[in-house]
């Protein structure tokens, strides 16, 4: 029997779940709920045998839903619960029709490429992590501007004085690189941005590299902190510490039922690009 896996933050609504629960048993699917803020290690056990991750919430459930189905190669289908919802495929009211298409086979799939973060000290890696968005080192505390040397596979790229350093993907570039003044890439691209912020020279503008690519950023001054995707708990960084970033191996499969062009339909609809802002 096919597993199913719903991913649901820790005050998703019981009844969503009852419904989402009973859709997948009436298609003969074994469903089983994790919250996302629980244990990784007790949902990652149970992957296994997972065939679809459905996530439950907003776009933070999302996320967490591609860092978990990345490396295993299990396609993600989200519903939105909350009140953006870029990334998510699905609204609410849609759930039951969606998944009656998936188990269809009515739908395609849509790779994203998946963030490979690794925090170098000493030349022993420390930690590592992977994210759908970005990779983000900030200066830490009453900490003053970071220095950080950049180096593209092996090919020095410069020296900057900034606030923080971010690298992200195309799906992140719609997110905090965005915020940050980064430019909009097309979702299924592989390329990596590099995202300075608020750096000390106004000529010191984002990078977008081109695939297949590590970004290296050494922190010459510090303290910093590192964060995934945003997350809750950072990761101190100090000087002499270098971040590697670069592409998982494996993309993020996610369910879409949306032809590829609603990607601009989207960047209007949730986000306001390309709509005036004073009327005819």
């Amino acid at each position: 029997m096919t597993n199913v896996c719903i991913l649901h933050g820790p005050r998703t609504d019981k009844s969503v779940i009852k419904r989402a629960i009973k859709a997948l048993r009436s298609h003969g699917v074994a469903a089983w709920e994790a919250d996302r803020d629980g244990p990784v290690t007790a949902i990652t056990n149970r992957l296994k045998d997972t065939a679809l991750v459905v996530t439950l919430g907003g776009d933070g459930t999302f996320l967490s839903g591609g860092r978990l189905a990345t490396p295993r190669g299990i396609p993600l289908l989200g519903v939105n619960l909350g009140r953006l919802g870029f990334l998510t495929e699905l609204d609410e009211g849609e759930m039951e029709d969606g998944l009656a298409r998936f188990f269809k086979g009515d739908y395609r799939i849509e790779e994203r490429n998946v963030l490979q973060a690794s925090l170098i000290r000493d030349g022993s890696s420390i930690a590592k992590a992977i994210g759908l968005n970005e990779a983000v080192i900030n200066r830490s505390g009453e900490a003053r501007m970071l220095r950080v040397e950049i180096d593209l596979g092996g090919q020095a790229v410069g020296v900057i004085d900034a606030d923080g350093v971010m690298v992200a993907t195309a799906t992140g570039s719609t997110a905090y690189a965005l915020a940050s003044g980064g430019p909009i890439l097309e979702p299924t691209l592989r390329d990596l941005l590099l995202v300075p912020m608020n750096p000390f020279a106004l000529t010191v503008r984002p990078i977008v590299f081109p695939p297949g690519q590590v970004i290296s950023l050494s922190v010459l001054r510090g303290p910093a902190e590192l964060r995934v995707d945003g997350g809750r708990r950072g990761r101190a960084v100090q000087a002499g510490d270098t971040l590697r970033c670069g592409s998982h191996p494996r993309p993020l499969k996610v369910v879409r039922f949306s032809p590829p062009e609603s990607f601009y339909q989207r960047l209007g609809g949730k986000l306001g690009w390309g709509r005036p802002l004073v009327p005819k």
